[in-house]
């Protein structure tokens, strides 16, 4: 058994180094790789290491085996559709009503007959799950009666370290009493709305969003005022300069690194200029930096809390969509606010459950994260491209699709005649779950011939299929 684990962490290992090459380059598109032996030799391990690592570099799409000729890395088959243009909501004030509709998407994300690709979220088998679960009995057992107590707010001294440390590879300086831990990153969200506004007051938002950001905005009875957005950069930084001279906001809520849905990524310049611009104007900034670990390139971004001197800016963030979303362990750094938030958080759930916080610090604790973290990088980078190739191959002519640099989120453009909430009701017949543009704007019809496609499931033949039918659902539409 040890000799059997032992092989299976080398193949990855092998892999690793070739997929590292080509994300960066260094292997082009249609170029040969080393044969088999060849690579047995450079990198001192067995054949069959190397046949295993080739195999899951298939599996992710990255090579392709040529009969009688070796391996290769993959070729794209056919040009990517062009991206969508800049976001235009109408510059009013909405109130917001999403809930119905979004509730109606969720239902089908539990049944295992649909494919899903309309929940943003990670399929079990790219995430760590035993090693969770072992960590978990382990903690039952040593931890006795504590196990089951009240982890009252902060929240768990050890996750809070374990955070502070990770904070310091953002480019933050907080420590572990910066740090509240919640029921999730939508309890998160949810408390910084509590602790900036009231109801009636306006948030400003990017344009589209993320429809639990709408749905929080909603049910605290506050309105939300969406600002234009760049499908890679993300908020359009004069836009919302514009706005806030013309209006009154209560706050500004962003997701700067790999936005939901539309992926976008703000440069850093960007982030200096937000947290500068809203300084000037005393107002907070809500950064939610739920994907700020799925990043594809070879840094991490840092986040606009990196550059918050004053404590205008709260930052947030979960595990949810990197190691357990059922474990619902969130946090945030909220700044000045602090006081305010830990109150909220004591009065709306009291405590965050123990034992899920205790596994989680102890996982980043020895290492496994990170490790973690680098395959499932590579594992979403590869079926963003897979998906991205298959909309080119199946949808109709004139869709357009995001370039995103990080998660595992897809938004699509198609055209104009395509009404997004009738081909979500036909996918749904057919055995497919997908999410509709009306859902991310609190601005009615908005986005009707859009949808964001999740890329959280490994490739294979069933989602090939899937992609398939929904390009012809698409294309009958049009």
């Amino acid at each position: 058994m040890m000799d059997t684990a032992h092989r299976a962490k080398l193949y990855e290992q092998v892999a690793e180094r070739i997929g590292d090459a080509i994300s960066a380059g260094t292997l082009r598109p249609g170029e040969r790789l080393p044969s088999v032996r060849e690579l047995s030799t450079r990198e001192r391990v067995s054949i069959s290491t190397v046949l295993q690592a080739y195999l899951h570099l298939e599996s992710l799409g990255l090579v392709e085996t040529r009969p009688q000729s070796g391996h290769y890395v993959r070729r794209r088959e056919r040009p990517l559709p062009a991206e969508p243009q800049v976001s235009r909501p109408a510059p009013s004030a909405s109130p917001v009503s999403v809930s119905a509709l979004v509730a109606h998407v969720y239902r089908a994300a539990s049944d295992p007959r649909i494919v899903q690709l309309g929940a943003a979220m990670p399929a079990p088998e790219l995430l760590p799950t035993q090693r969770l679960n072992r960590e978990l009995a382990t903690l039952a057992r040593e931890a006795g009666e504590a196990a089951v107590g009240y982890d009252m707010p902060p929240g768990s001294p050890e996750l809070r370290r374990q955070l502070a440390r990770r904070a310091m590879e953002w480019g933050c300086a907080l420590g572990p009493d910066d740090f509240i831990t919640t029921c999730g990153g939508s309890e998160a969200i949810h408390l910084c709305l509590l602790a900036v506004a009231r109801m009636g007051d306006t948030i400003a938002i990017e344009s589209p969003a993320f429809y639990g950001t709408l749905r929080a905005i909603e049910a605290l009875g506050l309105r939300a005022l969406e600002i234009p957005s760049h499908p890679r950069h993300g908020l359009e930084l004069e836009a919302l300069e514009s706005m806030l001279d013309k209006r009154r906001v209560a706050a500004v809520l962003v997701v700067p690194s790999f936005s939901n849905p539309l992926g976008s990524c703000m440069p850093e310049e960007h982030r200096q200029r937000l947290v500068k611009l809203l300084a000037e104007r005393d107002l907070p900034l809500i950064e939610d930096d739920i994907y700020g670990d799925l990043y594809f390139g070879s840094e991490r971004p840092r986040p606009c809390k990196a550059f918050d001197t004053e404590g205008r800016v709260l930052l947030c963030g979960s595990f949810s969509k990197t190691l357990a979303p059922g474990y619902r362990v969130g946090w945030v750094a909220p700044g000045r606010y602090r006081e305010r938030v830990e109150l909220l958080k004591f009065a709306q759930t009291g405590a965050t459950p123990t034992l899920p916080q205790l596994a989680l610090a102890r996982f980043l604790q020895g290492g496994g994260y990170d490790r973690h973290l680098r395959a499932l990088r590579r594992r979403l980078a590869a079926q963003v491209e897979r998906m991205t190739e298959a909309i080119a191959e199946h949808f109709p002519e004139g869709t357009r699709v995001t370039r995103p640099t990080g998660g595992s989120l897809l938004w699509l453009e198609l055209p104009a005649t395509v009404d997004a909430l009738v081909l979500h009701a036909r996918a749904l017949e057919a055995g497919i779950s997908i999410a509709p543009g009306p859902i991310f704007s609190a601005q009615g019809q908005r986005y009707s011939h859009f949808i964001r496609l999740s890329c959280g499931y490994p490739w294979s033949p069933r989602i090939e299929a899937a992609m398939s039918t929904l390009g012809s659902l698409a294309r009958s539409l049009a």
